[in-house]
């Protein structure tokens, strides 16, 4: 029973790692994250002062939300 349950987790991990790669290799999938980043770097440098906002503010909030006081 336990080599069973090893042997059907073993070839969900394999199919798993099977679809990891294939969207890996996908090149729309590349396409579309270099468009992002694109876009992304079109709107830092439109408006620097609000991204620099924008990220302290994320840094302070995660920085809140990390740091525990229990």
């Amino acid at each position: 029973m336990d080599e069973e349950i090893l042997e059907n987790l073993n070839e969900e991990l394999d199919n798993a790692l099977d679809r990891g790669r294939q969207m890996v290799d996908d090149e729309e999938l590349a396409e579309r994250v270099e468009e992002l980043k694109s876009r992304a770097e079109n709107l830092i440098r439109k408006h620097p002062v609000k991204s620099v906002a924008g990220g302290l503010l994320i840094g302070y909030i995660f920085g809140k939300l990390l740091s525990s006081e229990d």
